[in-house]
C-alpha cells in the first residue's frame, strides 16, 4: 500500500492523518520527527502511531509520544525576514515539526519509520497499546486524564509490591499539590477495583504535618462541580469522600483531660500519647534524639544504655501509666507521672558519679554525659504532652491503624522534635505489626510528607533507618511508602531508588536540573517549572516516557469552608465553574496550601 493509499484509508476510517514522517531529520527505531500537515496540529504528550511495511509483508506499528514541537519559516534566512514574509514580499512556508519518542513497537522489529510515512493520532486500542495499558489487565489504576482528555493508568503491580513498590512525589511547596495527588491515589486504589475485594481490609496511614487540611477526608467537598464529577465518572471512580476515617491528634497543652488539640474538626477525633510505662517498656528513648546530626555525636552510645536500664527496672504504678524505677535511692525512684520527672531522675542518676555506673559504661566521659543530658532536657517541653503518666482516661489514645481504613495522625500543632518522635515511633510500631502478621496482604500505605526531613541524604537517625527498612523490605511485607518532598535531591538515595513510581509536579528550575530527575526528558523538565496545580508528570517502568496527567479536584473537603455531608456524597451547592481559581491559602507562604 502506497503512502497515498494509506492516507485515503485513514480518512475513510474517520482518522485524518496529522502529518508525515519528516525526511529532513534522521529517524531511528527509538525516535523520529513528524512534519505536521497544514490543517493539523500536534501538541506535547499527544500519542501518535505510524506503520512500516517489511519486505515479507509484515507491518510494524511504531507508536510514540510527542516530546517536542517546533515551528519555523522555510525559506527565511534572517530574523527580520518574518516581516517581509508577513507582507507577502518574500515567499516562505510555515513548517511545524514534532519530535516523537517511541514507546512501543509491535511486533518487536526495531526498524525506523520511512520518511513520508503517514502518521495519525492513536486512539482507542491503538492508544492503549502505545501506552501499554493493554498489558495491565486487572492492574489498571486510574491516576488522571491525559492531554487528550482520555484516562491515564498506572500499573498497580508496580505499587502493591508484585513487581515493585513505593511512590516518590516531588514538587515546589504550595504549588505542586503533592499531598492532593497522594490522597487522590489512595482514593483510586480503594475504589477502582484494583484491590480485588481487599479494599475493606487495606489500610492507609497519613501523617498530617501542615495545617488541618487532611482532617476532613471523610467530609464531602461542597465545591465539587458537575464538570469535576464527570471527570471522576470518566475515570470510573465515585466522586465521594473517604468512608472510613479515624483522626488522631495530640492532647492540648496543659489540659488534664487529654482533649485533642484540633480546631476545625468537630467529631471522631481521638487523642494520642504514650504513657511513661510504655516509653520505658518499648525503649522509645532513641526517638527522642531523632535529629539527623545526633547519630554522629559522641553521646549517642548512652541512649541505648539508658533505654535498656529503664526497660529493665521501670515498673508501672496504678492505671494511668506512671512508673517507679527499681534500684534507685529512696525519694528519687518514683512514682513518676510526667516526662519532666523522668528526665529529672535521669539527670540525678547520671550527674552522680556513684550512681552513673549503674546506668552507663564506666568509661563514658563526663562531657558525653553532659551532652546527652542537655539534649534530653531540651526535649522536655516538646514531648511533655506526648509522654506522660497522669491521664486516668485512656480510651482510644493508642495510635493504631486497626480500627479504620484511613488513619490520619495530625502533627501540625507539634514542634519539629515532637513530630519526629511521633513519626518514628508510629512507623516502627506499624512495621513490626506487619512483620508479626507474616503476610503481605492486606496492604498498608504510609503517606509521609517532608520525606527529606525524616530521611535526609546526609547523617543518620532512627527514623531514617526505619524508612530505609520500609523502602528495601516493605513491599515484601505489604508496607508501601508514598513519600512527598520538595527536593528529591535531598532524600536518601536508597529510598528514592526503591520507588518504582516517580511523580513530579511544579519544580524549581534549579531542582529540576538535578540528576534525580533524569527520568524526565529535557522538554518535560522545562515544562515542570511551569506546571499548574493539578498537573503531574508520572513515570512508571512500563512506559518509556513520563506521562502528563491532570487529576480531578478532590471530592473530599480540604478545608473547613468546603465541608459538606459527613461520610456522604451529597456535596451541597456547586462552586464557581473554575474550581482552581480564587481559593486563597489557609497556610503560611512556605507551606503547601490546600489543593489547587
Amino acid at each position: 500500500m502506497t503512502q497515498a493509499d494509506q492516507a485515503r484509508a485513514d480518512i475513510a476510517a474517520g482518522r485524518a492523518p496529522v502529518g508525515l514522517v519528516a525526511g529532513t531529520v534522521a529517524a531511528s527505531p527509538l525516535e523520529f520527527s513528524v512534519g505536521v500537515a497544514p490543517d493539523q496540529f500536534l501538541q506535547l504528550d499527544d500519542v501518535v502511531v505510524t506503520k512500516r511495511p517489511l519486505p515479507d509483508g509484515t507491518e510494524v506499528a511504531i507508536a510514540g509520544v510527542v516530546t517536542n514541537v517546533e515551528a519555523a519559516h522555510e525559506g527565511a534566512r534572517f530574523a527580520s525576514d518574518v516581516f517581509l514574509i508577513a507582507d507577502g514580499a518574500l515567499p516562505a512556508d510555515v513548517a511545524e515539526v514534532a519530535e516523537v519518542t517511541v514507546t512501543r513497537v509491535e511486533p518487536e522489529v526495531y526498524v525506523p519509520p520511512r520518511p513520508g510515512a503517514v502518521v495519525h493520532r492513536a486512539a482507542g486500542e491503538e492508544r492503549d497499546s502505545a501506552l501499554y495499558f493493554d498489558t495491565m489487565a486487572d492492574a489498571k489504576l486510574p491516576i488522571g486524564l491525559g492531554r487528550d482528555g482520555n484516562p491515564v493508568f498506572l500499573n498497580f503491580e508496580f505499587v502493591d509490591g508484585t513487581r515493585g513498590g513505593h511512590v516518590s512525589i516531588s514538587g515546589v511547596s504550595g504549588i505542586a499539590t503533592k499531598t492532593s495527588f497522594a490522597t487522590f491515589m489512595l482514593h483510586s486504589i480503594f475504589t477502582s477495583g484494583v484491590l480485588h475485594g481487599e479494599a475493606a481490609n487495606t489500610k492507609a496511614l497519613i501523617f498530617s504535618v501542615k495545617g488541618e487540611d487532611l482532617l476532613f477526608l471523610d467530609y464531602a467537598n461542597s465545591r465539587l462541580t458537575e464538570e469535576q464529577r464527570a471527570k471522576y465518572a470518566q475515570l470510573g471512580l465515585p466522586p465521594q469522600a473517604f468512608g472510613n476515617v479515624q483522626v488522631f491528634a495530640p492532647p492540648r497543652p496543659g489540659d488534664p483531660s487529654g482533649t485533642p488539640d484540633v480546631r476545625a474538626r468537630d467529631k471522631a477525633v481521638s487523642p494520642f500519647y504514650w504513657t511513661l510505662a510504655e516509653f520505658c517498656a518499648q525503649e522509645l528513648m532513641p526517638f527522642v534524639f531523632a535529629d539527623g546530626e545526633d547519630e554522629r555525636s559522641q553521646y549517642t552510645m548512652l541512649i541505648g544504655q539508658v533505654a535498656a536500664r529503664l526497660k529493665r527496672d521501670a515498673e508501672p504504678v496504678g492505671k494511668d501509666g506512671a512508673i517507679q524505677v527499681r534500684g534507685v535511692e529512696a525519694g528519687r525512684g518514683g512514682p513518676l507521672r510526667s516526662f519532666e520527672q523522668l528526665v529529672g531522675l535521669i539527670e540525678d542518676e547520671l550527674g552522680d558519679e556513684d550512681t552513673r555506673r549503674d546506668w552507663v559504661a564506666g568509661s563514658t566521659s563526663t562531657g558525653s554525659v553532659n551532652a546527652f543530658l542537655r539534649r534530653l532536657r531540651s526535649a522536655v517541653r516538646p514531648l511533655e504532652r506526648l509522654v506522660r503518666g497522669d491521664l486516668g482516661h485512656r480510651g482510644d489514645r493508642s495510635l493504631t491503624t486497626s480500627k479504620a481504613q484511613v488513619t490520619v495522625v495530625d502533627l501540625h500543632n507539634l514542634p519539629d522534635r515532637a513530630q519526629r518522635f511521633v513519626v518514628g515511633v508510629t512507623l516502627r510500631q506499624e512495621f513490626q505489626r506487619k512483620e508479626q502478621q507474616g503476610s503481605a496482604r492486606p496492604l498498608m500505605f504510609v503517606v509521609l510528607d517532608e520525606l527529606n526531613k525524616y530521611a535526609p541524604r546526609d547523617g543518620d537517625s532512627p527514623i531514617k533507618q526505619i524508612l530505609l527498612d520500609v523502602a528495601e523490605r516493605g513491599r515484601s511485607l505489604g508496607v508501601i511508602l508514598i513519600g512527598a518532598q520538595q527536593t528529591a535531591s535531598e532524600v536518601e538515595r536508597r529510598i528514592v531508588a526503591n520507588c518504582s513510581i516517580r511523580v513530579a509536579g511544579r519544580l524549581d528550575s534549579a531542582e529540576a536540573s538535578r540528576p534525580e530527575y533524569g527520568y524526565l526528558p529535557p522538554a518535560q523538565r522545562q515544562r515542570a517549572t511551569l506546571a499548574k496545580p493539578g498537573t503531574m508528570f508520572v513515570a512508571q517502568p512500563d512506559i518509556p516516557v513520563p506521562l502528563a496527567v491532570e487529576f480531578p479536584f478532590p471530592a473530599w473537603a480540604t478545608r473547613p469552608q468546603e465541608k459538606g455531608s459527613w461520610q456522604g456524597v451529597d456535596t451541597g451547592p456547586a462552586a464557581p465553574k473554575d474550581p482552581f481559581a480564587g481559593m486563597p491559602s489557609a497556610l503560611d507562604d512556605d507551606d503547601d496550601p490546600p489543593p489547587f
